[in-house]
């Protein structure tokens, strides 16, 4: 099965400008969760690519991979391997939000697990969403607990760095979500468990975001900064939630939050050269 997924790939890679691929990353029972990934233009079988994993948001009730397909196409584009990983849902499957922590740290163990054949770089991979799948990118990071019984644990989920967009952070009594996390709260919330440095993180808010209040975030950076971490946190003035996803009508935001991330992962050395953003815009 793997070498004809390698086969597959390599193949379609010949006759598209953009080579994707969709697989099965995870079954359970008779679910079964998908992840397209986004080559470079240039891809070439054998290499390993800084790679980045979207988590879409919908307070762990719904939504879509489609949600973060701008982003990657347009972070393909710039030479990395771009991820937009499904995951469990109470709209779909009936689930809680402990089954979607479950399915994202699945997803990082996955890449790591399949790297050489898929062309991840292990050592090179950021963790991105937005709202709750923000929470579930700084989950993957900071939670010790909430693995899947089947997942190999020996394989490391904490990325290399974050890109989280107005993320769910906080899940205590005066957080988001905490009628459905309750009591558990302190092994689901990521601001209770910055015990130790966690990877670079980048952060967007709207300063009018009606879920995730500024203080939160503030706070969220000094606890990060406290621990000796990166924490870069970017208020966007009179802006509500979801403010950063990509409208065809108005792109100043999408355009904004892109740059700043850009500029992210060149500081990391995940990328290279300047920004490509208005000439991949301009073919949109």
């Amino acid at each position: 099965m793997k070498k004809l997924l390698l086969i597959g790939l390599l193949l379609f890679s010949k006759v598209v400008a953009q080579p994707s691929l969709e697989l099965i990353y995870k079954r359970i029972d008779s679910v079964e969760l998908h992840m397209v990934l986004d080559y470079p233009p240039d891809y070439k079988p054998g290499q390993a690519y800084p790679t980045i994993l979207f988590f879409f948001g919908g307070g762990w009730n719904g939504g879509s991979i489609a949600q973060f397909e701008p982003h990657a196409r347009y972070f393909a584009s710039r030479g990395m391997l771009c991820v937009r990983a499904d995951y469990r849902v109470k709209s779909r499957q009936g689930t809680t939000p402990f089954e979607s922590v479950e399915d994202a740290k699945s997803a990082v163990r996955y890449l790591r697990k399949q790297a050489s054949l898929l062309g991840v770089d292990p050592d090179r991979i950021v963790a991105s969403g937005g709202s709750a799948g923000g929470h579930l990118a700084a989950a993957t990071a900071l939670l010790p607990g909430l693995n899947a019984p089947t997942d190999d644990l020996s394989v490391s989920t904490i990325p290399q760095a974050l890109v989280l967009f107005n993320p769910v952070i906080d899940n205590g009594p005066e957080g988001y979500g905490y009628e459905r996390i309750g009591a558990r709260y302190p092994e689901f919330s990521p601001m209770h468990n910055l015990d130790k440095t966690p990877p670079p993180i980048l952060f967007f808010l709207g300063t009018t975001d009606k879920l995730i209040p500024v203080r939160t975030a503030e706070t969220f950076k000094k606890k990060v900064e406290a621990t000796g971490g990166r924490c870069e946190l970017y208020l966007f003035k009179d802006q509500p939630h979801g403010f950063f996803n990509y409208r065809k009508q108005d792109q100043t935001y999408f355009k904004e939050t892109v740059l700043h991330t850009d500029n992210f992962l060149r500081s990391l050395g995940y990328l290279q050269g300047p920004s490509t953003l208005d000439q991949f815009l301009s073919k949109e």
